[in-house]
């Protein structure tokens, strides 16, 4: 009798592609997802703010509650913590830590001669049988192309726990997408750090890119969160050349964290505010229509008024159209931890208004990018069920519209028109 699993990733999208490969790998196995009495729960945790491991301890206790007689195994980020300080965490069964995450499914079989690292099963499943894969079930497959980072910004711990960049080979991840290439419509290439894909193998970001838009029929091809230090002379020009084939998909999320020179070199960027604008004008300039998002830690040590108010201003006047805002959270064993002792943090209600401040320039913002796509036509991937006669989609610049179609089209890629703004969302039809 098939053993079933169920699983739930917090934090990034690396989290959630490891999440659905490990999924993949157990049905190989033989496994069956369900959410209805799993034997098995799988957790991939998030670490990167105190709140989110607070989230994934209350998600524990949850799951532990709704189904009591579960083997519930967490891995991922919070885990790796968690294990380095000898930490048990009340109603989990077993942790494995980020090293040994890549063979996580021997955990749950009595056959140690199956070889399951990187993307090396032999027993691949078919389209139809991954239905657990939310992306896949509509058409798109979520991939991780590396892991680990070796920047160290001060606030960060995630260099701690997912260890030195190591890259997955152009041939393995083409390989593994040409084998899902009928059956989906878009492939998103998600990694800790872009800037660090191909150092422990000589290969390039852009030579990935171009490999798997020449080597396969995908139509659309993803970035997950590209790092500033990628969006180079080298990125510019092959953005250029592959514009006019429109299968390299207009949506960049570039993580700038602060608008101000003094909190930047405090976090040990790597950059200037300068340098930024610079390459998101340069990406602007080359397609008007590319939406462009990013991330902000707003009270950051040492940040003041005028700090805040000139990464206000900066996202004001930038082609920025939707901001991911994190508060400052302390993170034992990064250099701001130690930071901390000496420089002033500023207090929780100040960064909760600062917060607040640039969630509403945010979604300003964001209506007035969307007020550029009326009465214009694009390419859109449909995703979901169509409900009342209008389905949900994602334009070429990963921006979401309505379209009312008689139809349900569920992983279709079709031209639609938009028509309107209603409630901060695009409305339109087939065009």
């Amino acid at each position: 009798m098939k053993k079933n699993f169920a699983s739930f990733a917090f934090g990034c999208r690396v989290n959630a592609a490891e999440k659905e490969e490990i999924n993949r790998r157990l049905l190989s196995l033989g496994f069956n997802y369900s959410e209805d009495n799993p034997e098995i729960y799988l957790i991939n945790t998030c670490a990167v703010t105190q709140k989110a491991e607070r989230e994934t301890r209350q998600f524990i206790y949850q799951i532990r509650k709704k189904y009591p007689k579960a083997k519930i195994v967490i891995t991922g980020c919070a885990a790796t913590a968690w294990i380095k300080k000898g930490l048990k965490i009340k109603g989990v069964d077993e942790m494995i830590d980020n090293k040994n995450k890549e063979n996580i499914d021997k955990n749950f079989t009595d056959n140690k001669s199956i070889k399951t690292s990187g993307f090396q099963n032999k027993k691949i499943l078919s389209y139809s049988q991954l239905k657990s894969d939310k992306f896949l079930s509509s058409g798109r497959l979520l991939i991780k192309i590396q892991e680990g980072c070796q920047r160290f910004c001060t606030y960060c711990i995630v260099p701690y726990l997912r260890g030195k960049p190591k890259s997955e080979r152009i041939k393995n991840l083409v390989s593994k997408i040409k084998f899902y290439e009928n059956d989906i419509k878009e492939v998103i290439l998600t990694a800790i750090n872009t800037e660090a894909y191909g150092l422990d193998t000589g290969e390039k970001f852009t030579d990935l890119i171009k490999a798997i838009i020449n080597e396969t029929k995908i139509p659309r091809v993803g970035l997950g969160s590209i790092n500033p230090w990628s969006v180079n002379d080298d990125f510019f020009d092959f953005y250029k050349k592959v514009l006019p084939d429109k299968r390299l998909v207009n949506f960049f999320h570039i993580p700038l964290q602060s608008g101000s020179n003094k909190i930047l070199k405090l976090m040990k960027r790597g950059y200037t505010r300068e340098e930024f604008m610079e390459k998101l004008n340069f990406l602007s300039r080359i397609n008007p229509l590319a939406f462009i998002g990013t991330d902000i830690i707003v009270g950051f040590l040492e940040e003041d008024d005028h700090d805040f108010e000139e990464t206000f201003n900066f996202l004001r006047v930038s082609p920025i159209y939707n901001f991911h805002i994190f508060r400052f959270s302390k993170r034992e064993g990064t250099a701001a931890f130690f930071m901390a002792k000496k420089l002033k943090e500023p207090a929780v209600e100040i960064k909760l208004k600062r917060a607040r401040l640039l969630a509403d320039l945010s979604k300003i913002k964001y209506h007035k990018f969307l007020s550029k796509h009326i009465g214009k036509i694009f390419p859109a991937l449909f995703l979901q069920k169509r409900i009342k006669d209008y389905q949900k989609v994602l334009l070429d610049n990963q921006v979401q519209a309505f379209i009312k179609t008689p139809k349900n089209r569920l992983g279709q890629i079709k031209f639609v028109k938009i028509e309107k703004i209603k409630n901060n969302e695009l409305i339109g039809k087939l065009s």
